[in-house]
């Protein structure tokens, strides 16, 4: 099924607010099995909207139109859609008493203006979606014999993120699911260490040869996801057709791959590895200010394993609290191979950890020599009395070098905590 995304209002097309909205359906219809071959923005002018809706119908069996159901004279959605349709707009008495409900329940009773009521009027026939968490409901348009788009499908999600996205997980994505002859499922495998590039080869041949089920790559910082999906009669059938694929990645990856789970992110994955060793950690930063530590404090419970952090931005803080040699500073200085070491090494001594990251660079877009240019970064990490240093040169902005040292010193981490239990 041929399914397309239409995002209603000029403030989408001026660009002053970002279309999450877009991202987030685009995603879900992928996961749904429907076939996304178009995304389209329009603004709040009839004339173009009727125009939009219909090149969309034409070619696409469901048209998820976002915005433009609210009660000001632009929003225009529920009517041009019902103009398109051949239907006229009826006041539908459950939404009317809801929109009562919601104004005595959030506004204390304050008399509902007029233009209000705009939001009860349904094209005639429409499934009305309920949104518990505004005004405005979602509709299911669907056309009639004779209206020129007969068994076609248009619905309509209110713009707001907060009253689109559950109004979709809850009630329209199982209703898109109904309409499939089978359902997709999906499994996940995360890959880190290893470029996407070097990844997409090592599985080229698997997806040349891909029917059912199918691989995508999505490479992330520091990552590569594959994602295997299968079409099948139901969840039980789709783990057999996956399970080849699945065991296969996992022969050819190896110790790369931290996880299966898609809900699993790279921290999480390390402090699950810390909390099973009953190990803790620390951290010292310098050129990523705080990043890695957030990294892992985003992580709920992380306080199991991460007792206290570093930030020793300048050599004087390096040497007064990680007690990095003046020594060390002067003949190397702070962005080396042996101040990374001394930093490590400091901070478990000063923490009492079992294990330590440290992280030394020239983020940018300033500083760099061409002896040490920008994007060098050195990450130190000790696990356990034994230390190890790697050298990196990344190449983008200053926050990508960021992004990119603390991805690289959560895999270092991970990779010394395996190579410790050899």
């Amino acid at each position: 099924m041929v399914a397309e995304l239409i995002s209603v209002g000029t403030e989408i097309l001026l660009g002053n607010i970002v279309n999450t909205n877009a991202a987030y359906l685009a995603e879900k219809c992928a996961l749904l099995g429907l076939s996304l071959y178009h995304q389209s923005v329009v603004g709040d002018n009839e004339a173009r909207m009727e125009d939009t809706i219909r090149r969309a119908l034409e070619r696409s069996d469901v048209v998820i139109l976002t915005g433009g159901l609210g009660p000001t004279k632009d929003d225009l959605t529920k009517e041009v859609t019902a103009k398109v349709f051949k239907k006229a707009l009826c006041e539908d008495a459950h939404t009317k008493e809801r929109i009562m409900e919601f104004f005595q329940k959030i506004h204390n009773g304050e008399k509902i203006t007029e233009n209000n009521w705009k939001q009860a009027l349904i094209p005639e026939g429409a499934i009305i979606v309920e949104n518990q968490n505004g005004t405005a409901p979602g509709l299911i348009v669907i056309g009639d014999e004779g209206s020129g788009y007969e068994g076609k499908r248009a619905i309509l999600i209110p713009g707001p993120p907060n009253e689109c996205i559950p109004m979709f997980e809850t009630q329209i994505a199982p209703y898109l699911s109904d309409l499939q002859p089978e359902g997709i499922y999906s499994s996940m495998v995360k890959v880190c260490a290893i470029g996407e590039s070097r990844a997409e080869t090592m599985v080229a041949d698997l997806m040349d040869a891909q029917t059912n089920p199918t691989l995508a790559p999505y490479a992330k910082t520091g990552e590569v996801h594959f994602r295997v999906t299968a079409k099948a009669k139901d969840e039980e059938s789709a783990k057999c057709l996956m399970a080849p694929m699945l065991e296969e990645l996992k022969k050819r990856f190896g110790d790369h791959i931290y996880t299966t789970k898609e809900e699993v992110t790279l921290e999480e994955a390390v402090i699950q590895m810390l909390e099973e060793r009953k190990m803790t950690v620390t951290t010292a930063e310098s050129c990523t200010g705080g990043l890695l530590c957030g990294r892992l404090v985003n992580v709920p419970g992380a306080s199991s394993v991460l007792n206290e952090a570093h930030i020793t931005y300048s050599n004087e803080a390096k040497e007064r609290i990680l007690h990095v040699p003046h020594e060390i500073l002067k003949q190397y200085g702070a962005v080396s191979e042996e101040t990374a070491r001394a930093m490590a090494e400091g901070a478990c001594r000063l923490s009492g950890a079992d294990a330590s990251i440290a992280v030394t660079g020239i983020a940018g877009p300033e500083g760099g020599t061409p002896e040490k240019p920008v994007g060098l970064v050195y990450i130190g990490c000790m696990v356990k009395g034994r230390t190890k240093v790697e050298k990196f040169r990344f190449t983008g902005n200053r926050q990508k070098n960021r992004e990119y040292a603390v991805a690289r010193a959560l895999i270092l981490l991970r990779e010394c905590l395996l190579a410790a239990d050899r």
